[in-house]
């Protein structure tokens, strides 16, 4: 995993406080004092903030500080069904148009995850997790499709790596990218897209938890 940039560290720790709660729909997002906080210059936080902008968890606002916007449970679930949709495409897709290469590298980041699983690595196994779907994007063969979903799993990033908080999480996930594997493998279009499928609803359920979880602790 690449070392993150100035903007990019800011930006996941901001989301992930929104995420969590810790900055509650509304709440604003002055430049200078956050910069302050970070001990960095205005640069990266406008970066960063332009950034979650455009993922829909920042609202700008002319002549005033950004806000937090509002993510609601009824918004996380149209985005969520989008996801899985556009994902289960792309597993139906690859079972039947991977090539013999490109398979054999979605085993060796299957096996590799497997590796991060037992030693406990949750950030380096989130990155092979986002190399798995992505591994998943390309072996479609469709640039319009793979760029389509790209866009929305960049709308959901800071949930979906909310989820690898929970109990337990690393281990199932593998299994789950276990069965999606293994239905693309085999060419069972249809079982890869279902698979593809149960596993965005169970990532869809395990934010849930870390969500209401954080609004319980502030409560």
């Amino acid at each position: 995993m690449g070392k993150l940039t100035k903007a990019q560290a800011i930006h996941q720790a901001i989301a992930d406080d929104i995420v969590h709660g810790r900055l509650p729909p509304g709440a604003p997002l002055d430049e200078t004092s956050i910069a302050e906080a970070f001990g960095v210059s205005r640069t990266p936080i406008r970066e960063a903030l332009r950034h979650l902008e455009a993922i829909g968890l920042v609202e700008a606002r002319a002549r005033r500080s950004a806000v937090v916007a509002s993510v609601g449970d009824e918004q996380l679930d149209d985005m969520f069904a989008v996801m899985a949709e556009l994902e289960a495409l792309c597993a139906r897709w690859s079972a039947l148009t991977m090539t013999a290469g490109e398979r054999r590298g979605l085993e060796a980041i299957q096996e590799a995850s497997g590796r991060l699983v037992v030693a406990g690595d949750r950030e380096a196994y989130i990155e092979a997790n986002n190399q798995f779907h992505e591994a998943i994007y390309r072996g479609a063969h469709n640039g319009f499709l793979q760029d389509l979903t790209l866009s929305v799993r960049q709308r959901l990033a800071p949930f979906r790596r909310a989820q690898f908080e929970t109990l337990g999480r690393l281990a199932v996930s593998h299994r789950e990218h276990g069965r999606v594997t293994t239905a693309i493998l085999r060419g069972d279009a249809e079982s890869a897209a279902r698979e593809m499928r149960t596993h965005l609803a169970v990532v869809r359920n395990r934010v849930d938890e870390v969500t209401h979880m954080g609004q319980r602790e502030l409560t």
